[in-house]
């Protein structure tokens, strides 16, 4: 297993420059830095050669995450709004492959954070979901690329809340680079056991990410069983990233996004907030290998 972490654990806002991650989340032990694609449209192909380039010069891996916006969901019963999303991957799947990403995770499936408000019909999204997919899939192939469908929380999804909806999507699909994505936050509210969900994803797990059930970053003195996690993931055959997804700071797009309404930090500085990270990534490490 390669380890690694998204890159707002430090961040406000979504987006941004992710270079400068490269160098400190390799000084840290991590070997994969997850960086955001919603803001890929934004930024010229040399911005992606150089996160290809840097990364290979410390001998980081890149993946990649999006929570679609709303003008993006592959859900939709508006069909002009899906083809703007199909041109919007398009562009993402070619400038993820010059960076060297070969995989993308999140809701790709639909959008986020979901507004409930707006009404939705469960069983018809789902379906035109999956006939999208198919599409997005054959789009991402051509460029080398993994689709990963994230089981998110009843708060901020409908579509997969559990291992099975995702393991169902996922053969609904039927597309060889379209994959199972678990996240331990949201298994913590949603599954039964977080044990017998990734054995239910055996041959379908594409990704995989971690974190306390406060979303602070993994360590012993939490509520998570990471011995019994990193050991199911070893039965069930998987060898793939296992991502920290830690938030603990308020303020900004992020912050809000995940709902983060008091300072999980406790006031950390920036240092603090990379001990923290180091101290995880290895304990993660140990305890899982």
């Amino acid at each position: 297993m390669k380890f690694g972490i998204y890159y707002a654990y430090w961040e406000k806002e979504w987006g941004g420059d992710c270079v400068p991650y490269i160098k400190k989340c390799s000084k840290l032990g991590f070997d994969v830095l997850e960086v955001p694609c919603g803001d890929f449209h934004t930024k010229e192909e040399s911005y992606f050669k150089e996160l290809k380039n840097i990364a290979e010069a410390h001998g980081m891996l890149l993946s990649g995450g999006y929570g679609p916006r709303p003008e993006h969901n592959l859900a939709s019963a508006d069909t002009t709004l899906v083809e703007n999303a199909f041109k919007f991957y398009g562009d993402v799947f070619k400038k993820m492959e010059l960076a060297g990403i070969d995989r993308i995770g999140g809701a790709l499936y639909s959008y986020w954070p979901v507004d409930f408000a707006s009404g939705f019909d469960k069983k018809a999204d789902t379906e035109r979901s999956i006939k999208n997919m198919r599409t997005l899939a054959d789009m991402a192939a051509d460029h080398g690329i993994t689709l990963c469908m994230e089981s998110l929380n009843r708060f901020e999804g409908y579509m997969i809340n559990e291992a099975y909806e995702d393991v169902d999507y996922v053969r609904a699909v039927d597309k060889p680079n379209v994959k199972s994505m678990l996240d331990t936050f949201h298994m913590n509210i949603e599954e039964d056991s977080l044990i017998d969900a990734i054995r239910l994803t055996k041959g379908t797990l594409g990704n995989f990410h971690v974190g306390e059930a406060n979303r602070r970053c993994p360590n012993p003195n939490g509520r998570m069983d990471w011995k019994a996690i990193g050991d199911a993931l070893k039965e069930i055959g998987y060898d793939g990233y296992v991502i920290m997804e830690p938030f603990v700071r308020m303020g900004g797009k992020v912050g809000q996004d995940v709902s983060i309404w008091r300072d999980l930090s406790k006031g950390a500085t920036i240092e603090q907030l990379d001990q923290d990270a180091a101290d995880s990534v290895k304990y993660l490490k140990d305890i899982f290998k």
